[in-house]
């Protein structure tokens, strides 16, 4: 996975991650929707609109007493545990 920071601000962060698609980045908005102290979570992938770019941008925006990266990580340790969940429960049914 490529990422390229577009740009960062101690409470906002947007974030082009390359080859990824609606399936992975839902997931990843979903979990980041759910971690304390962010307050906006949101992707972009239309290249119309913005301006010609292909692959996902993530945009965070957090609460004043939060980091933008830090948020990103503990979203992304969510997508981690919520995978490793699945995991488990199918193995258990199979």
């Amino acid at each position: 996975m490529e990422l390229r920071v577009i740009e960062k601000e101690p409470t906002m962060i947007s974030i082009e991650i390359a080859g990824e698609s609606h399936t992975f980045m839902n997931v990843l908005k979903g979990a980041l929707l759910e971690t304390e102290g962010i307050t906006a979570a949101t992707y972009d992938v239309n290249p119309e609109q913005s301006g010609g770019q292909t692959d996902p941008v993530l945009t965070i925006k957090t609460d004043e007493r939060t980091d933008a990266l830090d948020a990103l990580e503990a979203g992304a340790e969510r997508v981690v545990e919520k995978s490793n969940d699945f995991t488990d429960a199918f193995e258990a049914a199979a």
